[in-house]
């Protein structure tokens, strides 16, 4: 395999292994650092994803591995959370703020999830992955995965109308 064919394989979901790392690892910079770690490895076994029928689910499960493996690592102690991505220009500026609030909630909201559950919500809710390519990514059956989401979506609700309701978290 050239590195043209790689990169035609590769680059239409590094940014998803990105978004997957950021979303584990929080830092951007840790990020970063872990989509590159990510594609160098790629890049070496360049060879043997040709027999990978979904390169991408497999790259996804690497990124997976590869960051709970250095959340587990002394090195994670120093993370922050940063996280906003929506921004609608569309809007005046008492609901751009009440959107940005509730986008913080919700974010601040999952990173206390439980790991599987923030992966999974990361992977469906966010990348928009289908169950199936998800159940084979976190090496789950369909059924605990669907049953994973309806958990992690039920608990950010219930946490969210809690907090919009007392106004206190």
């Amino acid at each position: 395999m050239n590195q043209a064919e790689f990169l035609s394989i590769v680059v239409p979901f590094k940014d998803k292994i990105f978004r997957l790392a950021k979303r584990l690892l929080v830092s951007t910079e840790e990020a970063e650092d872990a989509t590159q770690e990510m594609l160098l490895k790629l890049w070496k076994n360049k060879e043997q994803i040709q027999n990978y029928k979904n390169v991408e689910a497999f790259s996804m499960t690497m990124t997976k591995n590869f960051c709970l493996d250095k959340l587990k690592s002394k090195h994670a102690q120093n993370l922050k959370i940063v996280h906003s991505n929506y921004k609608d220009e569309n809007t005046s500026l008492q609901k751009q703020v009440e959107l940005n609030d509730s986008i913080d909630w919700v974010g601040r909201i999952i990173e206390d999830l439980p790991q599987q559950q923030k992966m999974v919500i990361q992977l469906r809710d966010i990348e928009q992955y289908d169950l199936d390519e998800i159940a084979e990514m976190l090496e789950m059956n369909n059924t605990a995965v669907r049953v994973t989401l309806s958990r992690a979506r039920k608990s950010i609700r219930e946490q969210l109308t809690n907090t919009h309701s007392y106004g206190v978290k």
